[in-house]
């Protein structure tokens, strides 16, 4: 199935890392591009939030875990060896991954997963991207703990659009779990009934001062007057969108998922797991009397249960008196189902594209595909008795009325090696099979279907997509994530997608580029992208307990004619199922 690369010696793991070693030691820091090498232990952690202590699994024993720096242009090698029981595998979320689709990390699509004992090298580039990602775990729930940011710096010598900050400050939303959030997923899908939410939100790892037995679990921003700081802001949560503001202070955001854009100034922004957000925040000319609340909490427009919390972080002015004993002030959050407020913040994004920093829009399409996105139900298992929405059935989601089956094999081994029989199919539907109104009132029927089924695209296809919500068990937002490539937002509207009008509507002159974009509750979402990266690719719903459920995908792009347009073979240590 696959062109079959030439093959490439890869040099031993050994040189690559005396090599790296080499690089980093003896390379002045003015050189043009370096290989950064990580190592990430993967180990247990015991931590105490909320008086419940857990053991977590973390990367070298950190909860969020290790910042991952680079600059534009570099290469990065992280060996991540595995000491705990679980498998593993880790995704740089949102790094292109120009031909090092082994170094994607989702299991069983770009990988096979890391096993106790065992390590594996992820060896990629920061081609073309500078800004502000996240790593995380890409296995079942495991990333509710594994989870930390990367930050792009630009080249040397480059510039930021904007003024260059005073400081810079990764700000990462999680989520808490007083239980293991494996045993959560593990008996939803078991019962067939919605998972068991989450205990709190964390800002940097600290629920903060909302919740009982938390109070000394804040985190705190100290700045001082009359500066400006560059905050990172990541969505690191599980299954939670969250809004963030900081009380009587204006954010001016600049970036979204390390694409820099148009700035605008709000008071309250909106964030998707999956997504980050820089923000410039321009602190008081003088010393105010009072500590400001670092406000997040959930918007949720479905029917089932959510982690209906906050969490606070204090703005804190370092007062040259001791007298620190000042009123604090807490923003407004909007309404939990404010769906109104998402759309418009949403629409504010704007690329540049300009000479320095285009959008490269595809004018031209194509192949055109329309995916529904939504909820649904499976079957219960003979003799057994289940919790799902309706009649002993079970929750699941899907694409076009697929949910996506994880092979035992990782897809991309098996595409490779021209090894797809019994694992994956090439045959996913362009289109729903039955149209409805998906809107409207659902139908009766809410059965998916289960399978493996993928999208081929010839290199260099131009593809738009338009993700359709559905009504199916209530109309709710989803964080659609694509694997390998940006993606320009063009267009976005509630209702039924209509073919005929709303592509008049269409912005192809500075729509947002994004790797994660909400699919509007009730409404629809059309993207386009260039598949300019051969491999194997996920796209998924980035609410983990919808991507449990099936909402998921891969699409297969093709080798390119030139050597550079084609997958090279794995590297040796590939870890193997």
């Amino acid at each position: 199935m696959a062109n079959s690369p030439r093959p490439i010696i890869l040099p031993s793991m050994a040189a690559l890392q005396l090599f790296s070693f080499f690089i980093l030691s003896s390379v002045p820091d003015f050189a043009a591009a370096l290989t950064r090498q990580y190592t990430f232990n993967i180990k247990y952690q015991n931590f105490t939030r909320l008086c419940h202590t857990r053991r977590l699994v973390t990367v070298n024993g950190q909860f969020p875990g290790p910042r991952l720096v680079a600059r534009e242009g570099d290469r990065v090698l992280v060996t991540v060896v595995n000491h705990v029981a679980e498998n593993i595998t880790i995704h740089w979320h949102g790094v292109r991954q120009l031909a090092s689709g082994w170094a994607d990390g989702p299991a069983y699509v770009t990988q096979c997963p890391i096993q106790t004992g065992q390590a594996y090298t992820y060896n990629f580039s920061i081609t073309g991207q500078r800004g502000t990602l996240l790593w995380h775990a890409h296995i079942s729930w495991l990333r509710s703990s594994l989870y930390g940011p990367i930050i792009i710096l630009p080249k040397l010598n480059e510039s930021y659009p904007f003024k260059k900050p005073y400081k810079e400050i990764p700000i990462l939303f999680g989520e808490w779990f007083n239980v293991d959030p494996e045993a959560v997923i593990a008996q939803a899908l078991q019962t067939g009934a919605g998972p068991n939410v989450s205990n709190a939100y964390t800002i940097n790892g600290l629920p903060g001062p909302l919740y009982n037995c938390s109070a000394k679990d804040t985190y705190k921003l100290k700045v001082k007057p009359g500066k400006t700081y560059l905050l990172r802001l990541i969505n690191a949560a599980l299954n939670d969108e969250l809004f963030f503001s900081i009380a009587n202070h204006t954010l001016t955001v600049v970036e979204a998922d390390a694409v820099y854009v148009k700035p605008f100034d709000v008071d309250t922004l909106l964030i998707s797991p999956g997504q980050t957000t820089n923000v410039l925040l321009k602190t008081k000319p003088h010393f105010p009397n009072a500590t400001f609340f670092m406000l997040a909490g959930p918007y949720f427009s479905g029917l089932g249960t959510f982690d209906n919390s906050t969490t606070a972080g204090v703005l804190v002015y370092k007062h040259p008196s001791s007298n620190n004993h000042f009123p604090s002030l807490k923003p407004t959050l909007p309404p939990i189902n404010a769906t109104g407020f998402a759309a418009n913040f949403t629409k504010k994004f704007r690329s540049l594209a300009n000479a320095k920093f285009p959008a490269n829009v595809p004018q031209t399409v194509d192949r055109k595909f329309f995916f529904t996105v939504g909820l649904g139900t499976s079957p219960c298992p003979k003799n057994t008795t289940c919790q799902g929405p309706n009649n002993n059935t079970k929750f699941s989601a899907s694409i076009n009325n697929v949910s996506f089956v994880l092979p035992s094999l990782a897809l991309l081994q098996s595409y490779f090696f021209g090894q797809s029989n019994g694992v994956f199919t090439s045959d996913f539907p362009q289109n729903p099979a039955i149209p409805f109104n998906y809107t409207g009132s659902p139908p009766n029927n809410t059965m998916v279907s289960n399978g493996t089924k993928t999208v081929v695209l010839t290199f260099n296809t131009s593809v738009e997509l338009v993700l359709q919500g559905t009504s199916i068990l209530g109309a709710e937002s989803h964080p659609l994530h694509l694997h390998g490539f940006n993606f320009f937002v063009v267009g976005q509207g509630f209702g039924n997608y209509d073919p005929k009008k709303d592509p008049s509507t269409f912005n192809l002159v500075d729509p947002v580029e994004r790797n994660t974009a909400g699919v509007p509750a009730g409404g629809w979402i059309a993207i386009r992208f260039l598949a300019d990266n051969p491999g194997v690719w996920f796209m998924h719903c980035h609410l983990d307990v919808h991507t449990s459920w099936g909402l998921r995908m891969a699409w297969i792009v093709l080798d390119g004619p030139q050597p550079n347009q084609k997958l090279p073979p794995p590297p040796s240590d590939l870890p193997k199922c």
